[in-house]
């Protein structure tokens, strides 16, 4: 199994711990895709942004199809989302 260095929740600080209380109040939990790239605070916001982009912008599909679709690939790929 592969080990990728991460900083945890409690010992986050700066910009990250912005990061993560925020995913704390999104989710109630700081999940490990997040922490992955812990190490790089501006990865991680530009990647929350995405995601949020792509969940909330409207278009063809709506924002409970795109949940929908989420958790049939991430129970797919055995993921647990």
């Amino acid at each position: 199994m592969a080990y990728i260095r991460t900083i945890p929740p409690q010992e986050a600080q700066g910009r990250l711990k912005q990061l993560y209380q925020a995913a704390q109040e999104r989710a109630g939990y700081v999940a490990q895709v997040l922490q992955i790239m812990s190490l790089d605070p501006a990865v991680l916001a530009a990647s929350v942004q995405l995601c949020v982009n792509l969940m909330h912008r409207p278009g063809r599909l709506s924002r409970a199809q795109k949940e929908m679709l989420a958790v049939v690939v991430s129970r797919t790929n055995n993921c647990y989302y």
